[in-house]
């Protein structure tokens, strides 16, 4: 059901991005894979374009300009924009075994302001500018991403403001929208998960990014009466929070 449409994943060039990215290119959807690191980019976007289509992009979420020239670049090119999967975030993989971020009395400003600027702040913008573009066509789907973390012992705060938000954003901007049939919603990967990037040993101990299946695909695929509502991927479906 996806042949043919168009995908945005932000954050595309590894992780949980590039495994959501090789699921749409093998429905055959066109990709554009937007990341901060280019090579990245376009690493990911040259090998899966034996599969379908492909578009890299280099793009700081945390920029609107960046962010509305990569809208702008993905409608020129493809003449539609379906998908936008607002996936890029700085994360603090704390499962990995690697060094808590500061306390709140400890941490930087610049630091903070990065984390809530790239997640929170990236999500706004992909959203708003993808939304000109669905709404003329009166269709689409936004994707944004949710993560856990732990009160204690301390260190997750300003990531778990982020996602915290998020939610919230997700369920009003999917009021908003819901004459113009478009879906919003949020999807869970439910536990952690070591990607590329991570050190061996959790990734002797950590699932993957494959263990989401293809649960983008089919979040990409869910009716209007579901916009707004947090799912997770489960034994091959998508399961909504209660």
């Amino acid at each position: 059901m996806l042949e043919g449409k168009v995908v945005i994943v932000t954050g595309g060039g590894k992780g949980i991005g590039r495994h959501a990215a090789t699921t749409f290119a093998r429905e055959k959807a066109k990709v554009a894979i937007a990341d901060v690191n280019q090579e990245s980019a376009q690493r990911a976007a040259g090998e899966l374009s034996r599969l379908t289509e492909t578009l890299a992009l280099h793009v700081d979420v945390r920029s609107e300009e960046d962010v509305k020239r990569m809208v702008d670049q993905v409608g020129s090119r493809f003449g539609r924009i379906d998908v936008l999967l607002n996936n890029a975030a700085i994360v603090p993989h704390f499962a990995w075994g690697i060094p808590r971020w500061p306390r709140i009395r400890d941490m930087e400003k610049e630091f903070w302001d990065r984390v809530i600027q790239t997640n929170l702040g990236g999500t706004f913008l992909g959203t708003k500018y993808v939304l000109p573009h669905m709404e003329t066509r009166r269709s689409g789907h936004i994707i944004n991403l949710y993560g856990g973390g732990g009160v204690k012992p301390s260190g997750a705060c300003a990531y778990m403001v982020t996602k915290e938000s998020i939610r919230t954003f997700t369920r009003y901007v999917a009021e908003e929208v819901r004459e113009s049939n478009i879906c919003v919603v949020i999807f869970s990967p439910r536990v952690p998960i070591a990607t590329e990037g991570a050190p061996e040993e959790a990734r002797g101990r950590l699932p993957g990014p494959e263990i989401l299946g293809n649960g983008f695909v089919l979040a990409a695929q869910l009716p209007m009466e579901q916009s707004g509502r947090l799912f997770e991927y489960q034994d091959g479906k998508l399961v909504a929070e209660l």
